[in-house]
C-alpha cells in the first residue's frame, strides 16, 4: 500500500511539491475570508453605526489588502502569501524562471480578482434567489431579462469550472500535469519548493532599503507611496502569520456544523422598543409603521430586531440598506417573517 501511494507524496522532479502541499496553501487562503467576514460580522451587529459601512464594503475592502499583500509577496517571493508560507514559489511553467513582469502581473490579477468576482456573483444569485421567494414580481426590461439569465447560466458555468479543476488535480497526482489548478495553468506558471539559494535571494532583497530618487517631486512621492503600501503589506502579512491558526479557528467555529449552537450563544437580545413607539402606542396608535408612520397593510416582522412594519415598506428599506430601520442590526431579506392575522 504505501509502494502504491508513494507518487503521492515523492515526483520525479524534487522540486516539484505534492498534491498535500498545494491544496494546503490553498484551503490556507481560503479559510482568511472567511473567518474575517464573520469577525466584522460580529462587530457590525454589536456596533452598527460605526462597523456597519465595514460590513457593506467588505469585499471591496478585503479586495484593497489582498492586492497590497499578494502584490508584496509577488514582488519580493515570487509567490503568493499561502505559497511563501508553505516553503512554495511560483516559476513560468515551460522554462521553469521566476515570475516577473506580465507574468507576475496576470498572477495578481488571477489571484486577487478571481476570487473577488465570484464572491459578488455568489452573492448576487443569492440575492436573486431571495428576491423570487420574498418580493413582488414587476415587469422587466430586455437589459433585465437578459441579466437574468446571465446568473441563471452560472451555477452551470461554476460546476463547469469545478469539473475542470478536480481533472488537473487528478492529472498532477499522476504526474500529467504541471499545474494543480486552472487559474495557475491561465496564469503561466507552476509551483515549486523554495531552495537555499531562492531564501538567500530573498533576505537580500529585503535587506536592501530603497531611498528615494534623486529627481523630481513626483518621484519622491511615489517612492513615499510605494514604500506605505511595502510597509502595509508587511504589516498585514505578519499580522496573518501570527493569526492563521486563529481564523482557521474562527471558520470553523462558524461552519455550518456548528451553526446551530453559534445561533443560539450570538442571538441577539430583543431591544426594548424606542420611547417614540411607547407614546405611539399609549396614544392607541401602536399598529402604526414605524418608516410610514401610518397603519401597517400586510404586516411583517424583522427576526432580527422583532419589529413590524408594512411588508412593501420593510422590504424596500432592507433591500436598498441591509439592516433593520429602527435598531441598525444587520438584515437580509431572508429575516423577513410575514405575519397573518385572523380575519375579522
Amino acid at each position: 500500500m504505501a509502494a502504491a501511494g508513494a507518487h503521492l507524496t515523492s515526483t520525479a522532479a524534487p522540486e516539484q511539491p505534492s498534491i498535500f502541499e498545494v491544496l494546503a496553501q490553498e484551503s490556507l487562503m481560503e479559510a482568511v475570508r472567511p473567518a474575517l467576514r464573520h469577525a466584522i460580522k460580529v462587530l457590525a451587529e454589536s456596533n452598527p453605526s460605526r462597523f456597519g459601512l465595514t460590513w457593506r464594503r467588505f469585499d471591496e475592502l478585503y479586495l484593497l489588502l489582498d492586492l497590497l499583500l499578494q502584490n508584496h509577496f509577488l514582488s519580493h517571493c515570487g509567490a503568493s502569501f499561502s505559497e511563501n508560507f508553505y516553503g512554495l514559489k511560483r516559476v513560468s511553467r515551460r522554462r521553469g524562471l521566476p515570475v516577473g513582469g506580465t507574468t507576475r502581473w496576470r498572477s495578481l490579477l488571477l489571484l486577487c480578482l478571481a476570487p473577488y468576482l465570484r464572491a459578488k456573483l455568489e452573492a448576487t444569485l443569492a440575492r436573486q434567489r431571495d428576491e423570487e421567494d420574498f418580493s413582488i414580481r414587476l415587469a422587466q426590461s430586455r437589459s433585465q431579462r437578459l441579466y437574468r439569465a446571465a446568473m441563471a447560466a452560472y451555477p452551470y458555468v461554476s460546476s463547469a469550472w469545478q469539473a475542470w479543476a478536480f481533472c488537473q488535480q487528478l492529472l498532477f497526482v499522476f504526474g500529467r500535469a504541471g499545474t494543480h489548478n486552472p487559474l495557475l495553468w491561465l496564469a503561466g506558471v507552476r509551483l515549486a519548493r523554495l531552495t537555499a539559494r531562492d531564501v538567500r535571494d530573498m533576505e537580500l532583497k529585503s535587506s536592501r532599503t530603497g531611498r528615494p530618487a534623486e529627481g523630481s517631486v513626483a518621484h519622491r512621492a511615489w517612492w513615499l507611496v510605494a514604500g506605505a503600501a511595502r510597509g502595509a503589506a508587511v504589516s498585514l502579512s505578519g499580522s496573518l502569520s501570527l493569526g492563521v491558526f486563529f481564523l482557521q479557528f474562527l471558520e470553523w467555529w462558524y461552519s455550518s456544523e456548528n451553526r446551530d449552537t453559534v445561533k443560539t450563544l450570538t442571538s441577539l437580545p430583543a431591544p426594548p422598543p424606542p420611547l417614540h413607539l411607547r407614546r405611539d402606542s399609549a396614544a392607541g396608535r401602536g399598529t402604526d409603521c414605524p418608516l410610514c408612520r401610518g397603519p401597517r397593510t400586510n404586516a411583517a416582522a424583522l427576526s432580527t430586531s422583532g419589529f413590524v412594519f408594512c411588508y412593501r415598506c420593510v422590504y424596500a428599506y432592507v433591500k436598498a440598506n441591509r439592516r433593520c430601520p429602527v435598531t441598525g442590526y444587520a438584515t437580509e431579506l431572508q429575516h423577513l417573517v410575514k405575519i397573518y392575522a385572523p380575519e375579522g
